[in-house]
């Protein structure tokens, strides 16, 4: 009798830092006194398997942050203020540190639709497929004013090239990584679970991670259950039952669960994953 044959995984994890935002920290936190700044990392998540790299979210679209009349349109409150880490695209530079080419990724997941998740997709339409929940876009492709007066905008993603792959509830996107609803951030926000390949573990360490983006953007969401200050078509406290959903996963499974946004976690994350995987190499 033949033992149970492992399904291949993911062998490596780069976070990217796509950018940072300037906001309030109530953005993130529900009821935290507004007058308390954050400076939070935009996150990136690449992920390498037997297919290809896997890119998770895509940052801000550049164009409207430094064109001064576009800016003032899509970002018309001093309260929130866009960080570009560059002159260039922020993806195509993080890539080209790392020495990988954005032709070799070959799949991209959205967690949701907001302006720095999702402005990178001109980079992706026509060359990749694109995964979504399918709520999420109906949302952001619905003819009303709603949407961009909650950061979804359409200019980044209504593009008949981009090749979308729309899920209603939980999907495998490619080997190892798996997309789970947490519905409440946005309409059909999702989070991700990344499953180790079992030549990546080397006996070391977690078999896998769970990511939350927007779910839970700082430790305090998670460890105190504390409402996300951010929300579409629900009350701030309905936010808190996807935070349990995934800790849940996650103490299932045995796997860190990393919030989205937290500005200490995510470059000890990023220092982490570094030290942790072979040096990347296509």
């Amino acid at each position: 009798m033949t033992g149970l044959v492992r399904k291949s995984g993911v062998r490596r994890i780069v976070l990217l830092t796509l950018g940072w935002e300037e906001l309030p920290k109530s953005v993130s936190i529900y009821g935290a006194d507004p007058a308390l700044r954050m400076r939070e990392p935009v996150p990136g998540v690449l992920l390498q398997t037997d297919g290809g790299w896997v890119l998770l979210d895509t940052g801000f679209n550049t164009a409207l942050v430094r064109d001064p009349a576009l800016c003032r349109r899509f970002f018309p409150t001093v309260e929130y203020r866009p960080v570009l880490p560059g002159p260039g695209e922020p993806i195509e530079e993080a890539l080209l540190d790392i020495g990988i080419d954005i032709d070799d990724i070959h799949t991209v997941g959205l967690s949701h639709l907001h302006h720095d998740h999702a402005g990178g997709l001109k980079l992706f339409a026509g060359k990749v497929p694109v995964h979504a929940q399918r709520r999420e876009l109906e949302y952001g492709l619905s003819n009303h004013p709603e949407p961009e007066r909650n950061a979804i905008v359409r200019v980044d993603f209504d593009d008949p090239n981009i090749d979308w792959r729309l899920a209603d509830g939980d999907a495998e996107i490619a080997p190892g990584i798996t997309a789970v609803p947490t519905y409440g951030h946005t309409p059909g926000h999702q989070s991700f679970v990344v499953e180790l390949d079992e030549s990546a573990t080397g006996g070391e360490g977690a078999n896998g991670y769970v990511f939350a983006f927007d779910a839970a953007d700082l430790t305090e969401n998670i460890e105190q259950e504390l409402a996300i200050g951010g929300y579409i078509g629900v009350e701030p406290e309905e936010t808190i039952e996807p935070i349990r959903k995934l800790k849940k996963l996650a103490r299932d499974k045995g796997y860190p669960l990393i919030p989205g946004h937290d500005p200490h976690v995510w470059p000890e994350m990023t220092q982490h994953f570094h030290e942790r995987f072979a040096p990347v190499s296509t």
